[in-house]
């Protein structure tokens, strides 16, 4: 499976951005779809994951209540929708796609999202 993302920009803290990620090469629908995040001096850390059938979601704590993952099966694509950013969103983000119970195996190449104060 083949993965990129867009959508990353610089925004004002407050704002709202929507990130995508369209698949290729693979079985979409039969693969758990995530968006991880690195910071400039930090680790990957994960941001939330959806599952195959979209009908659950999961967040780090850190962006619960203002982030939403979705999918769209049919466009082969996977969101993240976010609201009130705040500087500290400021991160390179990524999409990441697994079997149901393997490693995350497949990555996309990253967008940056830079909020301002």
């Amino acid at each position: 499976v083949q993965l990129q993302a867009s959508g990353g920009g610089l925004v004002q803290a407050g704002s709202s951005l929507r990130l995508s990620c369209a698949a290729s090469g693979g079985t979409f629908s039969s693969t758990v779809m995530g968006w991880f995040r690195q910071a400039p001096g930090k680790e990957r850390e994960f941001v939330a994951h959806i599952t195959r059938s979209g009908g659950i979601a999961y967040y780090a704590d850190s962006v619960k209540g203002r982030f939403t993952v979705s999918r769209d099966n049919d466009k082969n694509t996977v969101y993240l929708q976010m609201n009130s950013l705040k500087p500290e969103d400021t991160a390179v983000y990524y999409c990441a796609g697994r079997e149901v119970s393997g490693p995350w195996r497949y990555w996309g190449q990253g967008t940056l999202v830079t909020v301002s104060s």
